[in-house]
């Protein structure tokens, strides 16, 4: 990995962003930025150029789904990794978030060691070109 690589955690739910954050903890290399929902998250993308997001489906102002949509269709952060974090675990709606063009997806409850070894391989595998 790179010596400091960017990653967005967007969640409308505090505990959820708080939890996500305390994981992160495990990848020093990693710096932390967070949105609370959907219009905030594209801000974040557009200040920061993160590598990787975890990103939550449901959530005011704009859903996960519309945040992927827009991220992956414009050239400039298409090669963002978007990971959908949601509590929703329907094959629509696993099949909704591949349409957007998410890379991976995680269900809740995450697990610390499922979250951290996903976001290490994605930033590794994304390091290396």
């Amino acid at each position: 990995m790179t010596a400091e690589q960017t990653v967005l955690l967007v969640d409308d739910n505090e505990q959820n962003l708080e939890l996500l954050e305390v994981y992160m903890e495990d990848l020093p290399e990693v710096r932390v930025v967070t949105a609370r929902n959907g219009l905030e998250a594209m801000a974040k993308v557009a200040e920061e150029s993160p590598e990787l997001i975890l990103l939550d489906i449901m959530m005011p102002k704009m859903s996960g789904f519309e945040v992927c949509k827009r991220i992956k269709s414009d050239p400039k952060t298409r090669d963002i990794i978007v990971v959908m974090v949601t509590a929703l675990n329907e094959t629509s709606d696993i099949e909704r978030a591949a349409e957007c063009g998410t890379d991976d997806y995680i269900s809740k409850p995450i697990e610390r060691k499922a979250v951290v070894g996903l976001v290490r391989n994605l930033l590794a595998a994304k390091a290396r070109g």
